[in-house]
Formats: structure tokens, C-alpha cells, sequence
């Protein structure tokens, strides 16, 4: 049964008959790992996992319930927001921001289930928070477009649920295009479609090894940047130069936290024309480029997800690249390649894992997706 349908299930055997539905993707960064919150470029692509939120009016308090952990929620849409563990804190924190922007919203029913691994890096927390988003510009009556929703979206993640996350997550699933990367501008937030030719397969490993980003270093590594620019005379990394890293005062972590912001913003744009051009060795190079400078400059990978990175780089054959995707300390692996190559990079993941006695949560090829949609039902 599909999210939607599971979503709207779970809102019938409570409430009868939704007024709609809403669901955004979860995405998967294909190059551009922590510039967005330093204003700088990103190519992720919608999945096709994602989060549904059933939705119709309610009467007093909103209540919430969810499909995937048999859980509920109650909580006043016109009163200051009441922290909350878990999913509820996403529930109540986007519904916090849009009262933050005098954009009152009724008692609501809602029903929500999703399929976006959590803790993997394929940002389950953005498909949900953009998917409510949908469901509460709808039932508001407010008409909100795609990167209003998104920037709501982030700012629960900032304000109400502990993250200093960038908008590159909630951007990618509120624009999600189907058989295209995004090429997002973190500054201008312009978000332009890069074809993938149909002979490039995305495939998405998860390690295993899962983590939370308010519990991570992320945190402290958006400080060291910004730590970064301040020092340089910027107002973000974005601005920044490879001779002015070099040059400026600072120790040696903050300096290697700017030089990779610095070098992986560069690598963006040489990788969407590489996507573009199905030039396979600029492929494999740029993510073997991006992945050493998140182990060595960022300091964000661990070494079985280098390992497991250089073993499908390596099935790969020189028709494609892997590297870590996602806030880092664990989660997934992305690698693309050649259609002709994927069945031999899917199978060195699952010897990869054989190898002590282990077995991925997810191995799954997947083409780009289409973004936030919202149903009358």
C-alpha cells in the first residue's frame, strides 16, 4: 500500500473521509554536501520515497495521528508552541511558523505515514515538514507556492525542532522534478532543472549507521563556517575564494572546514554539466573529489562509509562515482552510474555488507522524482 493510501486509511478509521492529501519526496544530494547554509549551490533529486498527511477539519484542538508508529498527538494551533518529541515536534513547529506569519490556521484532523528511512541522510524530516506545509497552505486557504513551503518548512527546523540546517532539503522536496537533478541557488533560492539522461541510474546504499543531526557535530560545523566567513570579511562562504582561505587567519580546523565548503561549491556546477554531458569520468572523479574532502576537510564521514564508498567506486568500472551523501556520521551512499554498471555496483553492495554478517536497511535504484503534490480527495 502507497504512503498516500496508508495515510488516508489511518485518517477513515478515525475520522471518516479527508478533505486531501498532500505528499513531498524525500531527496538524495548528489553533490553539494553543507554549502547551503553557506549560501552556496546544491544538485540533489527528489526520491520516490516520501511522507503523505491526510488532512480535513477538526473541532478544538488539532489532532494528529501516525500511520507509521501508532502514535497520536493534540495541540492548539493558536497557542504558543509546546515542544514535543519526535515527529510531533516537526507537526507543531511548522504549524508554530505559519502562526509566526499571522497565518492562522483552523482545528485540523491530520493523518500521516511515510517511507523515507529515518537517520539516513535522505531527509525524512523535510518530506514531512514540506508535505504539512502543503496540507496547512490548503486547508488554510492561503495558496502558498512551492518555495514559500519550503522556507516554512526550514524555519521549523531552525526555530522550533533544533536544527541550524540550510534549505537545500526542503527546497529539493517542495520542486522535486521527475527524471531531472536540481541545481538550487542557496542564496536566490532560483532552482533550475538538470536533465539526467535516461542511462543514469541513481543508486542509494544506506550504511547502516544512523544518525541524528541535532544529536551530530552539524551544528558545530555551520558555526566553524561561519566562524569561517566572518574572519575572511564575507558574508558567507559562497563569497569566498581558495587563495582567500589560504591566506586568512584561522586555525587549522576552520580553515579546512572553509576549504571544503569553498571547493565543493566549485564542484556543483563542473558536476551538473557533467551529469548533463554523461561524461562518466568527470563523474567519477568529482564525487571521489567531493567525498575526500568531506572525510579530510569536513571531518564528517567514518571509515566503513569510505569503505563501502570505494567498493562501489569501484564496481563502478570507471562508468561511475559514489560518494557520502547527506549531513554526515552516518546515513547513505549515493552512487551513479551507467545502467550497464548497476546490477555489478548494487552487487558490491551486498557483499560489501556479506562481509560481516550484515545486511543493508536499503539498497534501491531510483530515478528523480516529482516534488510536493497536493490531492482533493
Amino acid at each position: 500500500m502507497s504512503v498516500v493510501a496508508r495515510a488516508i486509511a489511518a485518517y477513515r478509521a478515525r475520522w471518516g473521509a479527508p478533505s486531501g492529501v498532500a505528499y513531498a519526496p524525500g531527496r538524495v544530494n548528489l553533490i553539494g554536501e553543507h554549502t547551503d547554509y553557506n549560501d552556496g549551490f546544491v544538485l540533489p533529486c527528489a526520491i520516490d520515497r516520501g511522507t503523505a498527511v491526510a488532512f480535513g477539519h477538526g473541532d478544538g484542538l488539532s489532532t494528529v495521528v501516525s500511520a507509521d508508529f501508532s502514535e497520536a498527538d493534540a495541540f492548539d494551533t493558536r497557542a504558543p508552541f509546546v515542544a514535543a518529541p519526535g515527529w510531533r515536534a516537526h507537526v507543531r513547529g511548522v504549524a508554530a511558523v505559519f502562526a509566526d506569519r499571522a497565518l492562522t490556521l483552523p482545528p485540523m484532523h491530520l493523518a500521516v505515514a511515510g517511507d523515507v528511512p529515518q537517520g539516513a541522510g535522505l531527509s525524512s524530516s523535510a518530506s514531512l515538514a514540506v508535505a504539512l506545509g502543503g496540507a496547512f497552505s490548503t486547508i488554510g486557504g492561503f495558496g502558498l507556492g512551492e518555495t514559500d513551503i519550503a522556507l516554512i518548512a526550514q524555519a521549523s527546523e531552525n526555530r522550533y525542532v533544533g536544527t541550524a540546517c540550510g534549505n537545500m532539503d526542503q527546497l529539493a522536496a517542495a520542486h522535486g522534478r521527475a527524471g531531472k537533478a536540481l541545481m538550487i541557488d542557496c542564496r536566490s533560492l532560483s532552482v533550475t532543472p538538470v536533465a539526467m539522461p535516461d542511462d543514469v541510474a541513481v543508486l542509494i546504499v544506506h550504511s547502516g549507521i544512523t544518525r541524528g543531526l541535532v544529536d551530530s557535530a552539524y551544528n558545530e560545523r555551520r558555526a566553524a563556517c561561519e566562524a569561517a566567513a566572518a574572519a575572511m570579511g564575507v558574508d558567507a562562504l559562497r563569497d569566498a575564494t581558495p587563495a582567500m582561505v589560504g591566506a586568512a587567519a584561522l586555525d587549522s580546523i576552520t580553515r579546512a572546514r572553509a576549504r571544503h565548503v569553498v571547493s565543493e561549491n566549485a564542484r556543483v556546477g563542473a558536476f551538473a554539466a557533467a551529469v548533463s554531458a554523461q561524461d562518466w569520468g568527470a563523474i567519477a572523479a568529482l564525487m571521489a573529489a567531493s567525498h575526500a574532502s568531506m572525510r579530510d576537510d569536513f571531518a564528517i564521514t567514518l571509515p566503513p562509509i569510505d569503505a563501502l564508498v570505494e567498493a562501489l567506486a569501484q564496481a563502478a568500472a570507471g562508468r561511475g562515482g559514489a560518494r557520502m551523501t547527506g549531513g554526515g556520521f552516518g546515513g547513505c551512499v549515493v552512487a551513479l552510474a551507467a545502467q550497464d554498471r548497476l546490477d555489478a555496483v548494487r552487487a558490491a553492495a551486498v557483499a560489501w555488507f556479506a562481509q560481516d554478517g550484515r545486511t543493508s536497511p536499503l539498497i534501491h535504484a531510483c530515478r528523480p522524482a516529482a516534488g510536493l503534490r497536493v490531492e482533493h480527495i
